[in-house]
């Protein structure tokens, strides 16, 4: 992952434009047209063979005439030539390249463009791309057929053709841009490149993202879960069905995935997606607003009743909920209103509406406690000033700071005015029912994911596994050379990670069929053996409520017949027997992992059943899941509503289903032999959850079972017992999302000296979203170590280091503390000692800290671990310490 010379292509001082021509209609002719005409401020310097002149500019013959080393090449000239010249403008200092140019089908072709490129770090944006564009300096290295305005929305597609229809549509609209890039088949810069760039750009207040396929989903994640910190990221992602994905992989030459994984990805990530290039730009605009509703309930105010019932009826289509409004608003609204209001959300307080009754009736719904936000609409009527209504509306909202309003003048002419103010007021405002409402659940989904991005779990996770018996189970399938563990293998497998499962033994014939379940107690369930069946019921091989010696005889050879008939192929092995589970109010779930061929490892959850495929009621969510993750997978689901109870059946043990699901979570972290595995059906009622069926299947293990995740578990393999220079001993772990509450506390515990030393200001007690940044880490680009007692892992934060690297992993920044209480005992030595350790098997080149020039204690130390000292360029109250990896680890 890297950002090296990005700078050359977003702010470059010199282009050059090989390929440049003169001909009519050709792509060098629009590219020197809108690179000679957009007002840079540079030279551009075209080069052709053939040519004397490019638009009245001195044109030069070949790459070594160049007068000057451009910072960026564009390049629009036949592939064959586009190695060679990559490695000419290397050679001569070139820092980027966009390549315009088509052609790279062959692999071989493209790798000879990366191996030109790679030896210089000249970047390459494309091939087969249209270029980018970056408006606020007059750059248009694109052959879009306009230049857009300059603004602070910044768009990354994958669509040559999708970027410029939306340029198209964004001029009409007076829609500015920061950047545009078209990225094509992203052989070097891909976006999560341009994500960890466009992260750091005070240019740009949004990304917008036009995504056809993710090729490293490690480095997308995170780069987005980062970027999504910091500033709206919207997309929208192309291949949703079967035939579009198809489309999509064979347009940008990678796989597209299955798009319920690429939806539980951006969810993850904290990012919003939307459905079409409408709604990408209508996202912006409603984020922009500030508003942020708690929840999906929403209060409808409206003059027209047919309006409302269009608004109902998309929220309930898209998962929101009208507001149940409270007997006193009813009261205030019933005093107020005409006697033929609706007297029910919607508020329909009819046509002839005048502007004071809607500020009043606003005023009543934005004071009711059970309402998230407010959907106010206006139908145009003759004898009804819908300005008026405008005027009233933006008053009320705005005696109530961060009140949440959203509003929809329905009409063209007579509701332009309207629409006027509520845009100068920064309100949000659109044009129909279900544009209004398709807004209030992008802001609550997007609200939702960005809780998600700064949850913090209970201290108290699922469970403690018996890896030593889950590692047996495995084993002994992969000396056999079985691909496939048998049902109570699978089992016994769930058993080792604490989840519930229904007692089975395996009997090798119809006879000890019968035998076994006189022991086990009747009545039973019978099912076919085989590691060639997944599927046991499609072919006759699943018997219940057998409940005599008899039945389980006649069951089991029936059974052999059927199946000899229906799989003659199929490995038969005996059977096996399990109690039959009496639990009549259990709902029937399916938990499962699955590996996806873009994201890795995921984790599914839903109503289970034999006709799970039919139902379709799942959710996937992308490992590793704490406990709000796995409540949040569940709630996505239809089944979720009847595990909250209804009429005679009570709540099932939520609580208990999302441990099983981080259970599985755990278990595929430890072990990537596993490749895929389901519970079907997971009982669950309100007595808690018990597995009855279960099928893993295996893959050779790769020896780093965490490599194939998108986002980097939890690293229990750096948890270590380690002893301080003055013979203290601590234990030492890497920081938790769980550990806000311990870091607020070590806070809170610390002298205010202190915490102004390690903050740079005076802090009584830091907030939620900043302790949350703190603890909720991504292991891939940061670290952070947590000194507790010895033998109390999960005791009193007692000190942190951190070191956070820069996307080219080549630097990172340090930053430490120790609890007041806690000095003195080698602690705070300790904690470098571990960090720098841990920056030097990260093979990263220097790390650095800022440190306030009264901080003795910590210069001192500094100097004695071998960091040199300087002073900063921009602040003489700041120090800069800086340690080169090379030379200590020289020194250890």
């Amino acid at each position: 992952m890297t950002i090296r010379n990005l700078d050359a292509v977003f702010e470059p001082k010199a282009i050059a434009l090989i390929g440049a021509s003169n001909r009519e209609g050709s792509v060098g002719a629009v590219l020197a047209r809108n690179l000679f005409g957009s007002g840079f401020a540079g030279p551009v310097m075209p080069v052709n063979p053939h040519e004397r002149a490019i638009r009245s500019s001195v044109n030069f013959r070949s790459v070594a005439e160049l007068p000057e080393v451009p910072d960026l090449a564009v390049i629009a000239t036949p592939a064959l030539s586009v190695p060679g010249l990559i490695s000419e403008l290397g050679e001569r200092g070139c820092r980027a390249a966009v390549v315009i140019s088509t052609g790279f089908a062959d692999k071989g072709l493209r790798q000879a463009l990366l191996e030109a490129a790679r030896p210089h770090l000249l970047r390459i944006v494309g091939p087969n791309c249209i270029g980018i564009i970056s408006p606020g300096i007059g750059v248009n290295a694109s052959f879009a057929h306009l230049t857009p305005r300059a603004g602070d929305l910044a768009f990354v597609s994958q669509s040559g053709a999708i970027a410029t229809a939306v340029l198209d549509w964004a001029d009409v609209r007076e829609i500015g841009f920061s950047h545009v890039v078209s990225i094509g088949d992203m052989s070097d810069v891909d976006i999560g490149d341009l994500l960890d760039y466009l992260a750091l750009d005070t240019k740009t207040r949004a990304i917008l993202l036009y995504v056809e396929s993710i090729t490293n989903a490690q480095k997308f994640m995170t780069a987005a879960r980062i970027a999504a910190r910091t500033k709206p990221v919207v997309v929208i992602k192309a291949g949703r069905s079967g035939a579009g994905a198809k489309a999509a992989a064979s347009h940008t030459g990678a796989l597209a995935g299955r798009d319920a994984v690429y939806d539980a990805a951006f969810r993850r990530a904290g990012m919003l997606r939307v459905g079409s290039l409408r709604e990408l730009f209508e996202a912006v605009g409603t984020l922009a607003s500030g508003i942020r509703p708690k929840g999906n309930r929403l209060a409808i105010l409206t003059n027209g009743g047919g309006a409302g019932v269009l608004a109902a009826d998309t929220l309930s289509e898209a998962g929101g909920q009208l507001a149940a409004l409270s007997a006193e608003t009813m009261e205030r609204l019933e005093a107020m209103l005409p006697r033929d209001w609706s007297h029910a959300n919607p508020v329909d307080i009819l046509g002839d509406a005048p502007g004071a009754l809607y500020g009043r009736s606003l005023d009543a719904l934005l004071e009711d406690p059970a309402q998230d936000a407010v959907l106010v609409m206006h139908c145009p009527q003759a004898v009804a000033d819908g300005l008026e209504a405008a005027r009233a509306t933006v008053a009320s909202a705005a005696q109530r700071r961060g009140a949440a309003v959203l509003t929809c003048w329905l009409g063209e002419r007579a509701a332009r005015e309207s629409r006027r103010l509520f845009a100068a007021r920064g309100m949000p405002t659109y044009q129909t029912p279900d544009e209004s409402v398709r807004a209030f659940m992008q802001l609550v989904d997007y609200r939702r994911n960005q809780e998600l991005l700064m949850q913090t779990p209970p201290a108290i996770q699922p469970g403690v596994a018996d890896g030593e018996a889950a590692r047996a189970i495995l084993a002994r399938a992969a000396e056999e050379g079985r691909a496939v563990l048998t049902e109570p293998e699978a089992k016994a497998l769930l058993a080792a990670y604490g989840i519930p499962v229904a007692q089975t033994r395996i009997a090798r014939s119809p006879e000890e069929a019968a035998r076994v379940s006189e022991a086990i107690g009747y009545p039973v369930a019978l099912k076919i053996l085989s590691p060639d069946i997944s599927h046991k019921s499609d072919v006759g091989g699943v018997r219940l409520e057998l409940d005599s010696p008899e039945m389980v005889r006649e069951a089991a050879a029936h059974m052999l017949k059927l199946v000899a008939e229906r799989r003659a192929d199929a490995r038969i092995e005996g059977f096996t027997v399990q109690a039959m589970i009496q639990r009549p109010r259990a709902h029937e779930l399916i938990l499962g992992v699955d590996t996806d061929a873009v994201f890795g490892p995921v984790l599914l959850f839903g109503r289970g059943g034999t006709a799970v495929e039919v139902i379709a009621d799942r959710a996937i969510g992308l490992p590793p899941l704490n406990l709000p993750l796995a409540h949040d997978m569940i709630g996505r689901t239809r089944v979720s509503r009847l595990l909250k109870g209804y009429r005679d059946r009570p709540p099932a043990d939520t609580d208990a289903v999302a441990a099983t699901l981080v259970k599985l979570s755990q278990m595929i972290a430890d072990f990537d032999e596993i490749a895929e595995l389901d519970i079907n059906p997971l009982l669950a009622d309100e007595a808690g959850v018990i597995a009855l069926d279960a099928r893993v299947v295996l893959r050779a293990a790769s020896g780093e079972p965490r490599s194939r995740f998108a986002i980097r578990p939890y690293p229990n393999e750096l948890e270590q017992v380690a002893h301080s220079r003055s013979g203290s001993s601590f234990f030492l772990r890497p920081i938790r999302p769980e550990d806000e509450p311990g870091i607020v506390e070590m806070i809170a515990r610390s002298d205010s000296e202190d915490v102004r030393l390690r903050f740079f200001a005076p802090m009584k007690r830091i907030g939620h979203a900043f302790a949350a940044r703190l603890t909720q880490i991504d292991y891939r680009r940061e670290m952070a170590f947590v000194a507790t007692r010895a033998g109390e892992p999960h005791g009193d934060i007692l000190g942190v280091a951190r070191i956070v690297s820069d996307p080219d992993e080549e630097k990172a920044e340090f930053g430490i503390m120790v609890r007041s209480d806690q000095k003195g005992r080698g602690l705070g030595w300790l904690l470098m000692e571990t960090i720098l350790d841990h920056a030097s098997r990260r093979g990263l080149a220097r790390v650095y800290g800022e440190v306030l020039a009264e901080n003795r204690a910590m210069l001192a130390m500094a100097e004695d671990l071998g960091f040199v000292q300087s002073r900063h360029p921009e602040d003489v109250a700041l120090r800069r310490v800086e340690v080169d990896m090379s030379a200590y680890r020289r020194g250890r």
